[in-house]
């Protein structure tokens, strides 16, 4: 790996600190940093490029600053071109930031030894159309949801897997997650903790109006499409939580896995598991 390129969330504590450091490191090893224009600020003389072009085209992998909600938009970033992802965490819980800004050299000399994993996460790729017209085309990592939005009563979906009809929800609106996104909104809605190695997709309601209307879990080769039945306006579809889009009466969305992976290094020391003991303290008195 010779180009590195780095993401931060903008004016984050402390990441400025870390690549004063960092960036010379870097070039002490032959490494060629290229980073975001939302860092370019700092450190002196390092290279700049422009986020969509030579970041994404010239990096052989992203080294990325922040919290889940960077490595979301890290992994959407390189979606067409899988990069492989260091995340280092400088936010809050960080399912997928594991390594701290005190660890990340010599954690990056493991990785430039190759002593590293590469671990596929599986992503969702979603079509909104209105009638035969596609109105956006997104991917996402975490989720779709589908939601009420400002409307103070329940939104109507029908939602199909395949080509067979599968139910119809009333409520506040359903998430189709992956399983990187099952420890997200998903959970919080009563949907089940997923392992990322198993790749399918979850379909959790959200506050269903019929309590028989459960979680579902998916294999990845499944197209799933949800039509919006409801006749009042304001049901949205979003995609790893950015801004929604509007969805009206008969529009529909489909959702199916991304025909690549995101790429996220991993190291054989701490595991899916371990993870989810330290984030939600399980076993702890």
């Amino acid at each position: 790996m010779k180009t590195i390129g780095i993401l931060a969330k903008p004016n984050f504590p402390g990441v400025a600190a870390t690549l004063q450091y960092l960036v010379p490191w870097l070039r002490e090893r032959q490494k060629e940093p290229l980073l975001d224009p939302s860092v370019s600020s700092f450190p002196d003389g390092a290279h700049v490029a422009h986020v969509k072009s030579g970041l994404l085209n010239q990096s052989d992998m992203l080294l990325v600053f922040g919290g889940d909600g960077t490595m979301l938009r890290a992994a959407r970033l390189v979606a067409r071109r899988p990069v492989p992802i260091l995340g280092i965490n400088v936010g809050g819980l960080g399912f997928l930031t594991e390594i701290t800004p005190d660890h990340v050299c010599p954690v990056l000399e493991n990785v430039f030894r190759g002593e590293f994993q590469i671990e596929e996460r599986l992503m969702l790729h979603s079509r909104v159309c209105s009638q035969t017209e596609t109105v956006v085309d997104a991917v996402a990592l975490n989720d779709v949801v589908f939601s009420k939005g400002t409307l103070a009563g329940m939104v109507k979906l029908e939602i199909s897997v395949g080509e067979e009809f599968l139910t119809a929800i009333r409520g506040d609106g359903v998430i189709i997650s992956t399983p990187t996104g099952s420890t997200g909104y998903s959970l919080s809605s009563g949907g089940p903790i997923v392992n990322p190695l198993v790749h399918a997709m979850i379909l959790t309601p959200i506050s269903p109006h019929t309590l028989t209307n459960r979680p579902i879990v998916i294999p990845q080769t499944e197209v799933v499409q949800v039509v919006l039945c409801s006749k009042d306006e304001g049901a949205i579809a979003s995609f790893d939580g950015r801004l929604g889009y509007p969805l009206h009466e008969g529009d529909s969305v489909i959702v199916q896995a991304l025909d690549t992976r995101a790429q996220f290094i991993r190291f054989p020391d701490k595991t899916f598991y371990q993870v989810l003991r330290q984030k939600l303290k399980w076993g702890e008195s």
